[in-house]
């Protein structure tokens, strides 16, 4: 019993101790708290400080030089102030709607979004949420940084209580529609409305207040200047529905507003220079410090633009694109310039024109457009063969031949005199069949056939692995490729191609691709800077077999015809390879030595066709040469490195021989494609393309008995 007893005890003096420990550990983190309140408190401005808050300082982007200044980022506010009643119930609902859609009905915080917020952040472990009220919003934006912290976060939240005892909503609603950025300089709805429609925000219209409202979110981003207007006009029509669910406005209203064309004014940027690469270093800075801190931050960022060669570029795509205009109905031009050692942007022309918004000018086709490229990818489909065993001399037919084999709709031997069954694939060549053909010359003079035969010899999969790794970061859809696919069925970003050939300039080693040499902040603070960052990807020998073809002049003589001088540049190792669409939409020209690579564009931003005579020979060359020649002589004289001697193989069409014995077949008749080298097929129709391939070769041989 007294055992019992005293166990009762002893637990009652653990429970009033353990109690005791709580109680003073409550209040010591009260107390700390409390201290810690007042010290974020102590510094806060005042709700009526809002004429005397800190002026924020612009982001600066330089050359490489650090001395010519491009474009200067929200580096002056324009703002007019108007009074409540003259900006539109639409703009105040689209705005609330979006924004706060219980704004008139709750406190300055929305601590159910707070919960919310803080528990996805404790899920992922970072600030990615901000559950803020429109209140919350103007605090920040008014008096506070972007940085996301707890501190800030209660900072906040400790403004937004006190302006709301200071301001009526109808107030809070003012000052925020008067203070928010828009984006281009423009704070405040009457500057927004003046800088993107050139009209008062009184006059704007329901589709335009929620094209207003919606910019807030990534004022950057949502620009209706920059390169994601089909998203600005989604996300308008988005918050339409919204206002409609609400009850704000009508579905007859919301329909109409849908349907409404907006008119932009034209874009405003201020002194800029090269728009189309500064906007995308823009964007870049905005995607990794946010919104604010590019715009007030103060930030000085040297990029890796050369701004001699940029005005270069930006002259000869002005006088090629205009040439082509008159020519072939060619608008629109770009060209990308990198140094492959580095992987560093040295100039690019998204456009002929950024201000030109008639022919979609501010579309930066270099870096946002895809685009079929024609041959330029064939380089990388030889190169695969090479890889896999195939020597340079390896024969191949080019000769009228259909590749989707036992289809009864699909001749085995093409009738083009014929309309094109859209079933099938027998692709042409703009010159007459030549027969018997070596993948180096078929490479060098851009023949169609032989080119899509490579393909199916390396296949799709292993052509697709080299493309990812020398740069190429679309063509991902492997599900809708065929063989087409090496003649321009699928999509690709100058950018990227321009990469992909500075890797093939370098051997194989790929240099990341880089426009920023330094970032550093308003107070000198360095926070990044250019670290070259190099993989190689393949083996140096096949690299160098490409190389070794493209800048053989007497190998794409033929190919260029009169053309032939715009091609050579005494002194200089130049490998060119072009690529022009079947339906002439896309013209490109890309060509490079040992310390440049440069890659050119034409057709429309449109991606309506040029005319037939708007090949890459006539219509990208001459751009491609004319920037070459003034710059190359800013590089001494390198040559590329010669590849190793290929060795001999037994088999005789690997050797450049398509005469043997056994009679004149095709490659599959000797070699099986799994393994080039090894015994040859024991039953070569087992392939099935076998049938087609040898049908197109003995009929071309009917009709040329000279071969």
């Amino acid at each position: 019993m007294k055992k019992i007893k005293s166990g009762k005890i002893r637990r009652k003096r653990f429970l009033i101790s353990a109690l005791l420990i709580g109680s003073i550990v409550a209040v010591s983190l009260a107390a700390v708290g409390v201290v810690y309140a007042v010290i974020i408190i102590r510094d806060l401005p005042t709700p009526d400080q809002f004429e005397t808050r800190q002026i924020s300082q612009s982001t600066k982007l330089y050359d490489r030089t650090g001395e010519t200044v491009l474009y200067e980022i929200h580096g002056e506010e324009k703002r007019t102030i108007v009074p409540f009643e003259e900006i539109p119930d639409t703009l105040k609902q689209a705005t609330i709607a979006t924004e706060d859609d219980d704004f008139y009905s709750r406190p300055a915080f929305d601590w159910r979004g707070i919960l919310r917020a803080l528990w996805v952040d404790i899920k992922n472990l970072s600030f990615r949420q901000g559950g803020s009220t429109i209140t919350q919003q103007l605090a920040k934006n008014v008096f506070l940084s972007s940085e996301k912290t707890i501190t800030r976060k209660l900072k906040e939240l400790v403004l937004a209580i006190q302006m709301e005892s200071r301001y009526s909503k109808d107030e809070v609603l003012n000052l925020y529609l008067n203070q928010i950025p828009y984006g281009s300089n423009a704070y405040g709805v009457e500057a927004a409305s003046q800088t993107f429609f050139s009209k008062s925000v009184k006059n704007i219209s329901l589709a335009e207040s929620a094209l207003l409202a919606g910019l807030t979110k990534a004022p950057s981003y949502y620009s209706p200047w920059g390169s994601h207007l089909d998203e600005v006009l989604s996300r308008k029509d988005g918050i339409l529905n919204r206002m409609a669910e609400l009850g704000r406005i009508t579905e007859k209203e919301r329909d109409q507003a849908k349907k409404e064309k907006i008119k932009f004014a034209p874009p405003s940027l201020g002194s800029i220079k090269a728009p189309h690469f500064s906007l995308m270093v823009k964007e870049y800075l905005v995607n990794k410090y946010g919104e604010d801190a590019v715009m007030s931050g103060g930030f000085k960022v040297i990029t890796t633009l050369d701004w001699s060669m940029q005005e270069i570029a930006e002259r000869v795509i002005t006088e090629g694109a205009n040439r082509n205009e008159s020519l072939y109905g060619g608008k629109n031009a770009s060209l990308v310039a990198q140094d492959p050692k580095t992987g560093q942007i040295l100039a690019l022309v998204g456009s002929k024109d950024y201000f030109d918004t008639e022919n979609g000018g501010n579309f930066n086709v270099a870096v946002q457009g895809l685009r079929q490229p024609g041959s330029a990818l064939k380089p990388f489909a030889y190169m695969t063969a090479f890889e896999k065993g195939y020597p340079p001399q390896t024969i191949l037919f080019d000769v009228p031949t259909e590749f989707l084999p036992n289809n009864s709709k699909c001749p085995i031997i093409p009738n083009f005199n014929e309309t094109e069954n859209d079933e099938c694939f027998h692709p042409q060549d703009f010159d007459p069949f030549v027969g018997p053909v070596s993948m180096e010359q078929s490479l060098a003079q851009s023949i169609n056939i032989s080119a899509v035969k490579t393909l199916y010899l390396v296949g799709i999969k292993d052509f697709l692995v080299n493309t990812h790794k020398f740069g190429i970061t679309t063509l991902n859809d492997t599900w809708r490729y065929g063989l087409s696919l090496v003649l321009g069925g699928g999509e690709v970003k100058l950018i990227d191609l321009v990469n992909a050939y500075s890797t093939l300039s370098q051997d194989g080693i790929r240099h990341n691709q880089t426009s920023i040499l330094e970032i550093s902040d308003d107070r000198g603070n360095v926070l990044e800077s250019y670290h070259d960052n190099a993989e190689k990807v393949i083996n140096q020998q096949y690299p160098r077999m490409i190389n070794k073809i493209l800048s053989d002049g007497g190998l794409r003589a033929g190919l260029f015809q009169n053309s032939l001088g715009l091609t050579v540049f005494p002194g200089y190792d130049v490998a060119l390879k072009t690529g022009t669409t079947n339906d002439y939409r896309d013209a490109w020209a890309m060509g490079y030595t040992p310390s440049l690579v440069v890659g050119v564009w034409a057709g429309n931003n449109n991606n309506t066709p040029m005319q037939k005579k708007g090949t890459s020979i006539l219509a990208a060359v001459p751009i491609w040469s004319a920037f070459l020649k003034e710059v190359i002589t800013k590089y001494s004289s390198e040559p590329f490195n010669n590849p190793d001697p290929v060795e001999v193989v037994l088999k005789p069409v690997l050797n450049g021989q398509y005469i043997s014995g056994l009679g004149i077949h095709s490659i599959l008749y000797y070699v099986d494609k799994k393994n080039p080298l090894g015994p040859p097929p024991q039953n070569p129709a087992d392939d099935p393309q076998f049938i087609n391939w040898e049908a197109g070769i003995f009929n071309f041989l009917s009709a040329s008995p000279r071969i």
